[in-house]
């Protein structure tokens, strides 16, 4: 289960080696620091880590399943990315996975998962009071992956998860609306009442128009 003290502080999570470099790999091609068609040099990102070929070619067979770079004959691995259509269809695949993922999360949600999405959102009403925009959306994602484990679905959150990091770091410059932190608190609440009066169908509709405005502010 998530810690509430790796969410306001991700810092403190432990991974492994090859799970950063892998991390800090697929960031920096979503967020553009490495361009497409930039050609990924393995000796360098050994260098860079000091660890030896083996570890980073598996590393990139990773990065290259999920479609992030590709091996191209007498070239090597060249950075792909996703195209912004692409970016927009993980959100329009997202939508609907997570309010059927809020949906099972409202049933199968135990007692000790239920109170730590009570913490996670008494943080999230904190940060808007203080207009903490970095915390609040710091919080907002442990929110959606505290939502994501209590679906008891290890499909289903994997997916989402990945949607999300994809999504969070494609977007990273985006600007924020003045009213956004109490707007989103406000769509936060509808669905974390849902979970307090264990009504999946409330919680459905909370999910789809939060998911809706959304993509409305993407636009």
């Amino acid at each position: 289960m998530i810690n509430l003290d790796s969410i306001i502080d991700p810092s403190i999570v432990q991974k492994t080696m090859a799970e950063k470099i892998e991390e800090e790999l697929k960031t920096e091609i979503l967020t553009g620091k490495l361009r497409p068609g930039q050609r990924i040099v393995e000796q360098k990102l050994c260098d860079r880590y000091g660890i030896s070929r083996t570890p980073i070619r598996e590393i990139l067979r990773h990065v290259e399943a999920e479609g992030l770079i590709e091996t191209i004959p007498n070239r090597g691995a060249v950075v792909k990315g996703f195209t912004s259509r692409e970016i927009d269809d993980f959100f329009l695949l997202k939508a609907p996975l997570e309010v059927q993922c809020v949906r099972w999360a409202i049933d199968r949600i135990t007692p000790e998962e239920m109170d730590m999405l009570e913490q996670i959102f008494e943080f999230m009403e904190f940060y808007t009071m203080s207009g903490d925009l970095e915390k609040m959306l710091r919080i907002n994602h442990g929110f959606d992956t505290a939502l994501y484990q209590a679906c008891h679905n290890r499909e289903l959150e994997a997916t989402l998860s990945r949607y999300n990091f994809y999504l969070h770091h494609a977007n990273a410059k985006v600007r924020y609306p003045a009213n956004y932190l109490p707007v989103v608190l406000e769509e936060h609440r509808a669905i974390f009442q849902a979970f307090r009066s264990r009504d999946p169908e409330a919680g459905a509709e909370a999910t789809e128009i939060h998911m809706l405005r959304t993509m409305i502010r993407r636009v």
